[in-house]
């Protein structure tokens, strides 16, 4: 084990001994010094050692999030000794800096590691190191419930640089692919089908797809698309996916109708399939324009619950699926 992770896993050990019911320090995935926060109903596991993200987010043992065996253990130091050649395509429950086509950002962001600190019960901020390309530092705290699936996730963007920097929050979480993603409709709408399909380079803004159902209340996408990437201009403030896991996995996020977007397309959410068998679940926030010295936060807040995958139909039960949602929420 390096003198660094001693380091942390010290310090960490420290303030659980202080205070904090429901967090605890674990070896998940091949990583020494991961935190957990648990009550009776779930189990999240954060990983600080490489991008600060989510690794597990469980009830009743099954993890929803997809955890690539490749990934077990790495860190960007490995990487930049030569020792472990991957380009930190991490998977599980990642966050990111957008606008995608254009942002700059270093490695220290996405892939990095993260300083952590217990900050409450079943509470944990980490805060990346500086980034001098994207002029910021990131702060991510999470915070499950006393009781139930409930974790709350806020990720804060702050310009540290000298200069004005235009930035947005870009959700990027890898759920276990396979399932069915529910987007509800809800003004003001820009998209005639509800959705763009990117393409070969372009945007097809009135795509037809046989694995996409669209009426005027939602567009559900029952498989695999034959394009990977699909945007949304939804202002309902949730999204919602069907795990084959049989876990309905649930996101609310705020929009924000009168301010811009600045992602290329002003999407609100982005589902992603990339080759192998899992889904990208992103949320979008909007332009953020930050003075030096300032910051803005986004937060997104997460619920899983059973729920049966109807796996010959591949049809879900729409109205169960708002019920759930509507009862999460409360």
């Amino acid at each position: 084990m390096s003198v660094v992770i001693c380091v942390v896993l010290s310090m960490i050990c420290g303030a659980i001994a202080n205070a904090a019911d429901g967090v605890s320090v674990v070896a998940f995935h091949g990583y020494e010094d991961c935190l957990r926060l648990s009550n009776e109903d779930t189990v999240v596991t954060l990983c600080p050692a490489a991008g600060g993200r989510v690794m597990e987010y469980s009830v009743g043992g099954t993890n929803v999030l997809y955890l690539d065996p490749e990934d077990a253990g790495w860190t960007l130091e490995q990487s930049e000794q030569g020792q472990r050649d991957r380009r930190g395509q991490l998977s599980a429950g990642r966050f990111d800096i957008g606008p995608e086509m254009v942002v700059q950002r270093g490695n220290v962001l996405w892939n990095g590691r993260w300083d952590a600190e217990i900050v409450g019960d079943r509470s944990v901020k980490m805060t990346s190191q500086y980034d001098s390309k994207s002029g910021a530092r990131l702060t991510r705290i999470f915070e499950l419930a006393e009781k139930g699936s409930h974790l709350r996730c806020t990720q804060t963007i702050a310009n540290e640089s000298e200069r004005p920097i235009s930035l947005c929050h870009w959700s990027r979480t890898f759920a276990v692919g396979g399932g069915i993603v529910l987007v509800p409709r809800s003004g003001p709408v820009r998209f005639p089908r509800g959705y763009v399909r990117y393409e070969n380079g372009l945007i097809r803004t009135r795509p037809n797809e046989p694995n996409i159902q669209v009426d005027e209340d939602a567009v559900v996408v029952s498989a695999t698309p034959e394009f990977p990437k699909l945007g949304f201009d939804s202002h309902a403030g949730w999204l919602a996916y069907l795990s084959p896991t049989n876990q309905l996995f649930v996101k609310r996020f705020p929009t924000f109708p009168e301010r811009s977007y600045n992602e290329l397309a002003g999407l609100t959410v982005s589902v992603w399939y990339p080759e192998k068998d899992l889904v990208e679940l992103e949320p979008i926030g909007p332009a953020e324009n930050l003075d030096p010295g300032e910051s803005a936060d986004f937060t997104e807040d997460w619920y899983l619950t059973p729920f049966a995958f109807p796996s010959e139909s591949r049809e879900m039960d729409r109205d169960e699926v708002e019920r759930q949602v509507q009862k999460l929420s409360e």
